[in-house]
């Protein structure tokens, strides 16, 4: 992947945002839509993969393992799978981009074929810790060679057969879980992940539909034991991806910012480990309400109608981070407009994302005029009641793209620009996201 010149851009908001909008396939189910089919044996069809460069990079990994995998003129994807234990050695270093995600999962894929593969990433990426993947990868029998601090690149030896695990997860991550669950289906015998608290559940949802013996239980302490029989065969599958709720959050939190603004946002995946934030939002104040709500591959959809609403701060429910972890700089803008204090904590793993969310999102909000105080775990922020930011300065977003866009809804909401040093992350997520946001009534420059 190549590097791109930034490109810096301020938006604004002339009037009320208006109208309907479509945000791009969801990130997590795209990825691992693209894993398991490569996996299948058989033909799989995917209907509205997400072409952000992030998912691209694992349909380029997963080609380089042996799969065929095939855009269509009508915009299916095709994947041709390999079977469960069928990987081939990549002949090149698999280039991550900036997707931890690819990254993470990929790992697990690998750690359970007898083949060996390097990972690789941008700056921004490589700077991102994988120890919490490497460590019970490697209880499984995977030899990983990491760059110091457990970075990429890295290079990861898997084992087949691998040794089944049961693995208690330390800290809350979806991405852990999943890459243990994924190492297990080419891993004889029963793999096991205990999560104490739940996190977002698209592997499950789609291992399972892919024909994979998985169940989940509760324990007496209400974590749940999320348990895959390895060795499984997987039956190929037609999935229609639907939108990213991490996406719509943005066109979401615009309109119940911007004065006299209604927006519908079509077709967005409702899952409730994933959509906390629009219940945060509602429990501010917002309103937002869903339409035409049904289910489209094992995941419930809807259509969500947002109009401009007076928030109101306050201490967000510490139970929802796992279901919202992506959202919170978007949260954070929202929070800077609302009557009163929001506190926002239990946030660590903010920390460790594309960029430390937390320190960025305090620095830039405190640049366009917002008042804010930073915690070790969190935030605390003392909005304006309604009254525009006064803007008018300049935000690193640090390659990170969700804190690229919260500035963008900022600037739609402050006296003076917001400029934003470089868009060009965004690609990786939202590559409609400027063209979305003009098509609603903002503008950039």
């Amino acid at each position: 992947m190549h590097a791109t010149l930034p490109k810096p851009a301020s938006f604004s908001a002339p009037g009320p945002l208006r109208g309907q909008a479509a945000v791009p396939g969801d990130k997590s189910i795209s990825h691992r839509a693209l894993m398991l089919s490569a996996l299948a044996v058989g033909e799989s069809r995917v209907e509205g993969l997400l072409t952000g460069e992030d998912v691209l990079a694992t349909a380029d990994a997963m080609r380089a393992m042996g799969a065929q995998i095939e855009r269509g003129d009508d915009d299916i994807w095709r994947i041709h799978g390999v079977g469960v234990g069928g990987l081939l050695q990549p002949e090149v270093a698999l280039d991550m981009g900036n997707s931890g995600t690819s990254t993470r999962l990929l790992m697990g894929l690998v750690a359970s074929h007898a083949i060996t593969a390097t990972f690789t990433g941008d700056a921004s990426l490589s700077k991102r810790p994988m120890n919490r993947v490497i460590e019970p990868l490697a209880l499984m029998g995977a030899d990983i060679t990491a760059s110091p601090g457990g970075r990429l690149p890295l290079m990861l030896r898997g084992l087949s057969p691998a040794v089944p695990i049961e693995y208690r997860l330390p800290v809350a991550s979806a991405q852990v879980k999943s890459a243990v669950l994924l190492a297990g289906l080419n891993t004889p015998g029963v793999t096991r992940v205990i999560e104490p608290i739940a996190t977002r559940d698209h592997s499950e949802r789609m291992l399972r539909g892919f024909g994979a013996e998985l169940s989940v239980e509760q324990d007496a302490d209400g974590a749940r034991i999320i348990s895959i029989r390895g060795e499984a065969e997987l039956r190929p599958q037609h999935i229609v991806v639907p939108g990213d709720p991490s996406s719509a959050a943005f066109p979401v939190v615009a309109a119940l910012l911007v004065p006299g603004s209604e927006v519908t946002v079509t077709n967005v995946g409702l899952n409730p480990t994933r959509a906390a934030l629009f219940d945060v939002l509602r429990m501010m104040g917002g309103d937002i309400s869903f339409t035409n709500q049904r289910e489209v591959g094992g995941e419930p959809v809807a259509d969500i109608v947002v109009r401009h609403s007076a928030l109101k701060g306050i201490e967000t429910p510490v139970e929802t981070v796992a279901a919202m972890v992506d959202e919170y700089p978007i949260l954070f803008v929202a929070a800077a407009l609302a009557e009163g204090r929001t506190v926002a904590r239990g946030l660590e793993e903010l920390r460790v994302k594309e960029s430390d969310r937390i320190a960025v999102m305090a620095e830039g909000l405190r640049a366009i005029g917002a008042q804010v105080e930073e915690l070790e775990d969190g935030l605390i922020i003392d909005g304006t009641g309604g009254d525009p930011l006064p803007g008018g300065a300049m935000i690193a977003a640090r390659l990170d793209h969700r804190i690229a866009m919260s500035f963008a809804v900022a600037g739609l909401v402050a006296k003076a620009p917001v400029t934003i040093d470089d868009m060009s992350p965004v690609a990786t997520s939202f590559p409609t996201f400027t063209a979305l946001m003009t098509s609603l009534g903002a503008e950039v420059a």
